[in-house]
């Protein structure tokens, strides 16, 4: 005998919490949009053990994800980590679902909560696994250039300090996203993470190239832009052989500044520069 049942929660990751701390073996998410799999990634990296995830989705959803860097950063995570891979596919959506070995839930947001409707019959989860597991083998698997979040921090801590790392966390614990181009992404953060350090432009561009945040050329072009709206400075730093290297320094109005307001104050600065 199956049974239905349906469970509704206050939003898409209480949902997600409650499913997944109770599976074990593989998952199969199908139709998650962009702000759905965030919340997917989160729970997965929230749990202690958790069970591997394969996730379809259109071809927009996986652009959504590269375009914002603490998306896609915690995304990579969770692939290397092995907890989760995912791919796009060209087959026709009906309905957003979590298939588990012994239940199909169909996932339904309404307003301010969410549903999720459950069957165990047996028959029709094997029917729904069969399914998917056909188009999976079917579908492209999906890449992201941007590096891992753990690998981010482990390599600024070990390289550049523990300092800049710790700044620069609590910068992008502040901001909701990088996708918005009006405003500081992760190499403007990373940045001023350095500058309230005093390191030098070269060295964190070279980090930064090195680890595939970003190129230099970007960093230097940021850089630019910062400084030009007041939020850093340099100063030139006498090299023994070859021309003098530039020390990154924040600009006046955000010295003495504490780090958990200096984003918040960096980015009214930016909106009030002339264009």
């Amino acid at each position: 005998m199956s049974l239905e049942s349906t469970r509704i929660t206050a939003s898409t990751s209480e949902l997600f919490q409650a499913i997944l701390s109770d599976t074990t073996g593989e998952v199969v998410a199908v139709n998650l949009d962009g702000e759905q799999l965030t919340a997917l990634v989160e729970t997965i990296g929230g749990l202690s053990e958790s069970p591997t995830v394969r996730s379809l989705v259109e071809d927009s959803v996986a652009r959504w994800l590269r375009d914002d860097f603490l998306v896609a950063s915690a995304v990579a995570d969770e692939i290397v980590a092995g907890n989760l891979s995912l791919r796009t596919t060209e087959a026709r959506f009906e309905n957003t679902l979590l298939v588990t070995g012994e239940t199909v839930v169909s996932i339904v947001p309404a307003g301010d909560r969410v549903a999720g409707l459950t069957t165990d019959d047996e028959d029709f989860v094997a029917t729904t696994r069969e399914k998917w597991n056909s188009e999976w083998n079917d579908a492209t698997e999906v890449s992201f250039r941007t590096p891992p979040r753990s690998e981010i921090h482990e390599s600024l801590a070990n390289e550049i300090g523990e300092g800049v790392d710790a700044d620069f966390r609590a910068m992008l614990d502040s901001v909701e996203t990088t996708r918005d181009k009006e405003t500081l992404n992760e190499v403007g953060l990373n940045l001023l993470a350095a500058a309230n350090n005093e390191i030098q432009l070269f060295k964190i561009s070279k980090w930064g190239e090195d680890t595939g945040l970003a190129s230099r050329a970007t960093y230097s072009r940021t850089k630019t832009q910062l400084e030009d709206s007041g939020l850093l400075a340099t100063e030139k730093v006498p090299m023994d052989v070859g021309r003098p290297r530039l020390r990154l320094l924040l600009g006046e109005e955000l010295r003495g500044v504490d780090v958990d307001d200096l984003v918040e104050q960096a980015q009214k600065m930016m909106a009030a520069a002339p264009a």
